[in-house]
């Protein structure tokens, strides 16, 4: 059964003999792809019964936001305190240079003092070379790492990171082997209440029984971490955050920019001793809106440890905290194999989604989860079936450019406003916010992976985009002309024939999105096939494959996938499989154009066109 959990602890702090300490201690006990999905927010189906009761003596807020909804890119946001599209850290598993100035927040932990553990996941989209490994910034990064192995005395910052409820937890092989496969279900599948977006077969809530399964086990193991934290005798001077890395596990949740994919929990319990630095009395909810962003400087001001001028984020805790923000900011990039360009503005009661690549569908074919979840694979054979209702549908469609949604109407976001007149003024409002962050921010997100490879070959891409030579306000408005479909003609001309890669690119990008306009500017969609620009070779490739243009695009393609770097070779396949799917080519055709077997994350998309032959 479950651990006594932190009951004890939490009704019995001033009985716990310590030194006084100047500052505190600091916990993270953090959990994977899991949204709120607990009793204490309410989620009658979940049985969660020491973060419960760890609610009841915390500050539950209801609003807090991982910003990107994938575990790399948000732990980049966590360790840095910028958002991971101001230093090209947005990507899933890559491996970005930081410019120098920038530190991770541990390290200023570190030369403040503090003794810095993490058990012990890294998982970061930074450079791991040299002084810049997975555990430079600190003390000791490994499943043995602990707080107890400080110095007498001495303050610590501590995280544990529980993999019980990640997606691979729920796959038939895990459930078919003791211990899991001989455990009564908390829930059983019957008992389910799936999201309108889920179409009810036996396979989807078989999929939610198990994760549920899985919640309830990661909440023994949080419970465990109080309990040892009592026995350690520092419970009275730490301040314990809980808090997943992003949202849900099944289809839809993580990946995605909706609150499913975003939202998270987060608990912050303040021992008798530090309450003061808490934003509400225990047991309270806090309506501020959070972001991971702000979780570098909240840690440091905790911490009494200055925060850098450049941290994008505020405090939202301790002494002179920050007002609260009224909007955050999300965004998604590549994820494996698949790149979607997706920012919005989370508000308190909307949200705002812009689409860059409007020409993708959400529910794109990414090799992991229809590998280890069955979910996926029955959601979109529904699909194919034409057994989804039109909530259900719009997950594996091409997306409209833009989304707005009163989320205090519409918590699961299915019901897009965008055209709604009685909208416009808030949805105005949201553009106009989404444009600013994304120029006072310096969003490297814009560029194409392959292509700020190639620009920042002697300058990391943080120092590309603030560079004199890099036109950030002309590469928006091109960048958003080419997610729309509607732009004028003369507009999609001149990005065309601009000067700058970034603004071709988009350039080209637009005649995928707006493929009638393809058919009348077909003379330079083909003269983009030898630009200087690999990326840009790619998207006209593909572009051209709608014009009846496979052997001009299966040429160029081809030469990128010899001679490109990683992300441009992925680029192409990914052009490659689209040709594929719409039968403009033979899956043999595009194997023998995509050469030999590519690096990851390509090889994902070569070996699905291996599968389709």
């Amino acid at each position: 059964m479950f651990p006594s959990c932190c009951l004890g602890w939490l009704v019995s702090l001033s009985l716990v003999q310590t030194a006084p300490a100047e500052r505190p201690n600091i916990l993270w006990l953090t959990s994977e792809d899991n949204s709120p999905y607990l009793g204490c927010y309410g989620d009658h189906l979940a049985k969660t019964p020491n973060l419960d009761r760890f609610a009841s003596r915390g500050v539950r807020y209801r609003l807090a936001f991982s910003g990107a909804p994938v575990c790399s890119t948000a732990r980049s946001t966590l360790l840095m305190g910028l958002h991971a599209t101001s230093l090209g850290l947005h990507n899933h598993r890559s491996a970005v240079a930081l410019p120098k100035q920038f530190v991770p927040f541990p390290q200023l932990l570190r030369d403040a003092g503090y003794y810095c553990t993490n058990n012990s996941k890294t998982d970061y989209n930074f450079a791991t070379s040299g002084k810049r490994s997975p555990t430079f910034m600190w003390d000791v990064s490994s499943p043995r790492a602990h707080y107890r192995n400080r110095q007498p005395g001495q303050p610590f910052f501590a995280v544990f990171n529980s993999t019980t409820s990640h997606e691979s937890q729920t796959t038939d092989e895990a459930f078919s082997k003791p211990p899991l496969r001989d455990q009564p279900r908390v829930i059983s599948p019957g008992q389910i209440v799936l999201p309108p977006y889920h179409p009810d077969t036996p396979i989807l809530r078989e999929n939610w029984s198990r994760y549920y399964q899985r919640i309830t086990q990661m909440d023994a193991e949080i419970g465990q971490h109080l309990d040892e934290l009592e026995a350690s005798g520092q419970a009275d001077n730490t301040i314990v955050f809980y808090f997943s890395d992003h949202g849900g596990a099944l289809p839809r949740g993580k990946r995605n920019v909706h609150d499913s994919g975003t939202r998270v929990p987060l608990i912050v319990f303040f021992p008798p001793k530090w309450q003061h630095l808490a934003p509400a009395k225990p047991g309270e909810w806090c309506d501020d809106m959070v972001s991971f962003t702000d979780f570098a400087a909240t840690v440091l001001n905790l911490a009494e440890t200055p925060i850098p001028e450049w941290m994008e984020g505020r405090p939202f805790l301790g002494a002179n905290r920050a007002s609260p923000s009224e909007a955050v900011y999300l965004f998604r990039g590549r994820m494996d194999e698949r790149t979607d360009v997706v920012r919005a503005i989370r508000t308190a009661d909307t949200l705002y989604v812009k689409n860059f690549s409007p020409h993708r569908p959400y529910g794109q074919h990414y090799t992991y989860p229809f590998t280890v979840m069955p979910s996926m694979q029955s959601w979109f054979d529904e699909y194919q079936a034409g057994r989804c209702n039109a909530a259900q549908r719009v997950y594996w469609e091409p997306k409209p450019s833009e989304e707005f949604y009163v989320t205090t109407d519409d918590p699961f976001q299915i019901n897009n406003l965008i055209d709604s007149a009685d909208h416009q003024a808030a949805i105005q409002s949201a553009r106009t916010r989404l444009r600013e962050t994304l120029l006072r921010t310096h969003d490297v997100g814009l560029i194409p992976e392959g292509l700020a490879e190639r620009l920042s070959e002697k300058r990391t891409w943080y120092d590309v985009v603030h560079s004199s030579d890099y036109p950030a306000e002309r590469v928006l408005d091109a960048a958003w002309r080419g997610s729309s479909r509607g732009v004028p003609l003369d507009d999609r001309r001149s990005d065309l024939t601009h000067p700058h890669p970034v603004i071709r690119y988009w350039g080209v990008k637009g005649l995928l999105v707006d493929i009638d306009h393809a058919k009348q500017l077909r003379d330079p969609l083909l003269a983009a096939l030898n630009d200087d620009s690999f990326e840009v070779r790619a998207i006209a490739a593909e572009a051209l494959g709608h014009l009846g243009e496979a052997g001009s695009a299966l040429s160029a393609l081809a030469n990128i996938a010899r001679k490109g770097n990683d992300a441009e070779v992925l680029a192409a396949l990914t052009a490659l499989e689209t040709l594929t799917v719409n039968g403009w080519i033979t899956p043999d055709a595009a194997l023998a154009a995509a050469g030999t077997r590519p690096a990851e994350p390509a090889e994902r998309i070569y070996k699905l066109l291996e599968s389709r032959r």
